[in-house]
């Protein structure tokens, strides 16, 4: 879906280099329509609620049962809170004002509210497996009735707040990381249900820790993947949903543009792409309006909402992209 921008704006500086090349800057800053980020603040903040409360619950039915299991899953579901808390404070730091400091505001915390949610998860899966690896080596009696209409509750709160955010978790890492954490826990509390009621079923106390180190390595699956993708965000990776080689050729088709070099292509945020480019334009300046054009068909296309393009009339040679020369013709 395309999303609504403002008026572009263009600023143009023409001047001579003083080896005879003339360069135009122009940069465009389209409005962002924050759909995916700020349509959750209500889902954060429900979820936070729904969560807080089974923690409680948890707890409180921990100490009255003499549970260590509850206690513990109360523990990790204070985590998931926190999980939940340091998504949605990176929503909210988004949104502040760009500073002299940080002249795309604080849109980058996006990114590592996602990383701190992949650490988060892995350290949680940790515990699982720790804790299943000790059951194994010493199995214990698993406490019936109220482990299970616990871990039932637990499936209903964790499975409604990760619906919550489905819908963003596409296109953002940063809404998928509080989704994981959700489902993670929902995953989790269905294992300790299916896990309870094996053991009744059969008597045997191994099923229990066997469950867990399953659900592990399927969540493991997932987290590794919101890792990678944070990791690569972090370090100004290209987007994995923008093609670079056809970001480039859609540049190089521009009417006059002989070659395309320096094109940089980084995330802002998890959900806001920039890029910057050098197009070679042997005849000449084209105009603002060229400009603009290009800034749209970025936007449309590619969903690059902030884009910086140099033309220039006789380009320089010391492009550190290896592939270049794909786009380069030359003009007879």
């Amino acid at each position: 879906m395309v999303r609504p921008w403002q008026q572009t704006e263009n600023r143009v500086a023409d001047h001579s280099h003083h080896h005879g090349h003339s360069h135009s800057h122009s940069h465009g800053h389209h409005g962002h329509s924050h759909a995916p980020a700020s349509g959750h603040d209500r889902a954060f903040a429900i979820g936070i609620a729904l969560n807080l409360g089974f923690v409680v619950t948890e707890a409180a039915f921990g100490f009255i049962a003499d549970s260590v299991a509850l206690l513990a899953d109360a523990g990790h579901n204070l985590s998931d809170v926190l999980g939940l808390a340091v998504a949605w404070g990176a929503v909210a730091l988004g949104r502040k004002a760009a500073t002299k400091r940080f002249t795309y505001g604080l849109k980058g915390t996006t990114i590592l509210a996602a990383l701190t949610n992949a650490l988060l998860l892995l350290v949680a899966l940790g515990a699982i497996v720790l804790a299943a690896a000790q059951r194994m080596a010493a199995p214990a009696p698993v406490e019936g009735g109220t482990v299970a209409i616990v871990a039932a509750i637990g499936i209903v709160v964790n499975v409604a707040t990760a619906l919550l955010f489905v819908r963003g978790s596409k296109n953002d890492i940063n809404i998928r990381g509080a989704f994981l954490h959700m489902a993670a826990d929902a995953a989790v509390s269905a294992g300790v249900v299916v896990a309870g009621l094996a053991i009744l079923w059969t008597g045997e106390l191994w099923i229990d820790p066997i469950v867990s180190i399953a659900i592990a390595a399927l969540i493991f699956w997932q987290t590794w993947g919101l890792l990678r993708e944070s990791v690569e965000m972090s370090l100004g990776a290209v987007p994995r949903q923008i093609d670079y080689d056809k970001v480039r050729m859609s540049l190089r088709t521009l009417p006059g543009v002989a070659r395309v070099h320096h094109v940089h292509i980084w995330p802002m945020s998890t959900t806001e792409t920039v890029l910057t480019a050098h197009l070679v334009m042997p005849d000449g300046h084209p105009g603002d309006a060229f400009l603009g054009e290009a800034q749209e068909m970025l936007k449309h296309r590619f969903d690059i909402g902030h884009a910086t393009l140099q033309v220039e009339i006789i380009g320089s040679e010391s492009d550190p992209l290896p592939c270049a020369p794909a786009v380069e013709t030359h003009r007879h």
